[in-house]
């Protein structure tokens, strides 16, 4: 473990090497069986109502019926999810093909909405979790194996795959200073 302000960092994630591949792994993060979809922040409800309008053209008509039903978001202040569709997609997903994709990124990319999807999502693999102190952790799931894969053949630091995110979440700053530590503990590891 290491601390970057006021966070703590795991160790692994300096190490771990990631690129994701959605041809191998089909979106598997979007559509994870258990029931409940991608963690919210409190803050970001308001960004998926808003963003609900311009997104439901990309869903389909079963995703579009749960909305009516269920809503786009389940769970009491601090502990929000999207809502989860036959406890395995999330709310927002649709499919190219037969890979899941995000419907509020899509909307983004296309420039029709100013923000991008939950920063749950965006980070994923890392996870953050609150306490006295926020706590970087990196999760490592089986579907995820072709996006590991990925990143050792192409030398790609997790750390460096998910800047634009850990930059949302902490800030310019704070990724400098995530950063030059990630590369001191990789170099020494590879000199031990």
């Amino acid at each position: 473990m290491f601390i970057i302000g006021e966070a703590v960092v795991e160790e692994e994630i300096a190490r771990a090497r990631f690129a994701c591949d959605l041809q191998q792994c089909h979106g598997a993060c979007c559509t994870l069986p258990g029931g409940r979809g991608a963690p919210l922040d409190d803050s970001e409800l308001a960004e998926i109502e808003q963003a609900y309008p311009v997104v439901r053209k990309y869903l389909s008509q079963k995703h579009l019926q749960a909305a009516e039903q269920h809503g786009l978001f389940e769970g009491v202040p601090g502990s929000y999810a999207t809502t989860c569709i036959d406890d395995r997609d999330c709310m927002f997903v649709y499919y190219e093909q037969d890979v899941a994709r995000c419907s509020l990124e899509k909307a983004y990319l296309n420039g029709e909405t100013a923000w991008r999807k939950p920063l749950s999502c965006h980070l994923f693999p890392i996870r953050i979790s609150s306490g006295s102190v926020e706590r970087v952790r990196y999760e490592k799931i089986s579907e995820c194996a072709a996006g590991r894969k990925a990143g050792q053949k192409h030398n790609v630091p997790l750390y460096e795959y998910l800047k634009e995110p850990l930059v949302r979440k902490f800030g310019e700053q704070w990724y400098e200073r995530f950063r030059e530590e990630c590369r001191q503990h990789d170099e020494a590891l590879e000199h031990e």
